[in-house]
């Protein structure tokens, strides 16, 4: 698979790559273990470089699975984690709220090394702003955990420009990862261009709207509470799938004379939008992850990127991306 690198200290990762967090549950009951290590030895077979966790995915347990499968594949893939949420290690279970103390942020990042089975942490992010901590306070923690060679790059997660201007400031930010696709393009007011002015990498998440963008959700879905994110969300509610539709008409309608999906189709604008973006799609099963991977190969002429702009333009997607209280702990 097509490289590109992130930062401008030259992490280099497959063009793209994939989110492990729906591995350990999510978005329905929790898979199969031996199955998820599966997945995720398949998509190294595939070409796949570049694996995202966090500690609070379970917590614990989503890294300890990405640990033990890609335990055979030390220094051929990067792995990014994340620190930031308040969590009671002996319980495993989170306390509430946010934590990104630099004494906290120098306690997760142990137990991050020791989940994960390695030596540094190939890219830490800070899962969410902490309004109570200076980000500076942040940058300067990472700073030291770099220094030390327990961590190589410093990334940040759903964080305003402003905030990544001041922690770049005081350890350089290799990537910035933001819910970013067609129906949710807020990036593009601000952040984007801050991360091409400072020359850091972006990965966005949910590039594939949570499923919703695949074709494979309609307005009759419905979402198991207590189980799946998504009946949290307003924008999954029947009303708005039945508008939203709109965006997933428009990536089947050119797909269809690429001979892509639609998946395909909204991962390869990603990728078609500039050379340091890199999508992370979840997926728990085998077709889907080799779908994801064919969008490598979709090309986007720049009349098509156009076209694909211009009509995303005219849809008012509808619902929040968030439940309100998800939405208040982001930084944008």
């Amino acid at each position: 698979m097509e490289k590109r690198t992130l930062g401008t200290n030259g992490l280099e990762v497959s063009a793209i790559g994939l989110g492990c967090m729906s591995m350990t549950g999510g978005f329905s009951a929790t898979p199969d273990r031996a199955e998820m290590i599966c997945l995720i030895r398949t998509a190294v077979d595939r070409g796949v470089t570049f694996f995202d966790t966090a500690e609070i995915y379970g917590p614990y347990i989503n890294e300890e699975l990405v640990g033990e499968a890609l335990a055979p594949f030390k220094g051929q893939v990067v792995i990014a984690t994340k620190f930031g949420f308040d969590i009671d290690p002996a319980e495993r279970k989170p306390r509430g709220g946010v934590n990104s103390r630099p004494d906290h942020i120098k306690e997760a990042v142990e137990g991050s090394l020791q989940r994960l089975g390695v030596d540094a942490l190939d890219l830490y992010y800070q899962h969410r702003v902490d309004p109570d901590v200076p980000i500076e306070d942040v940058a300067g923690a990472v700073k030291e955990l770099i220094e030390a060679g327990k961590v190589k790059h410093f990334g940040m997660s759903e964080a305003a420009a402003a905030t990544i201007r001041r922690a770049h400031a005081v350890q350089p930010v290799t990537a910035v990862q933001s819910e970013y696709s067609l129906w949710w393009r807020r990036p593009e007011e601000e952040v984007l261009a801050t991360c091409e002015e400072l020359g850091i990498g972006f990965v966005p998440y949910s590039p594939l709207g949570k499923g919703f963008l695949t074709g494979t959700i309609n307005a009759s879905t419905t979402f198991e509470a207590g189980n799946d994110i998504r009946s949290t969300i307003p924008r999954f509610t029947p009303e708005a799938l039945a508008t939203n539709q709109a965006v997933v008409d428009l990536l089947t309608s050119i797909g269809e004379r690429k001979g892509a999906t639609p998946g395909q189709m909204a991962l390869a604008w990603l990728l078609a939008r500039k050379p340091w973006i890199v999508p992370i799609p979840g997926t728990r099963k085998l077709h889907r992850l080799e779908e994801n991977l064919g969008a490598a190969d979709v090309r986007l002429s720049a009349a098509e990127l156009t076209e694909i702009n211009d009509a995303a333009d005219r849809i008012t997607v509808e619902g929040g991306r968030y439940s309100e209280a998800a939405e208040r702990m982001t930084n944008l």
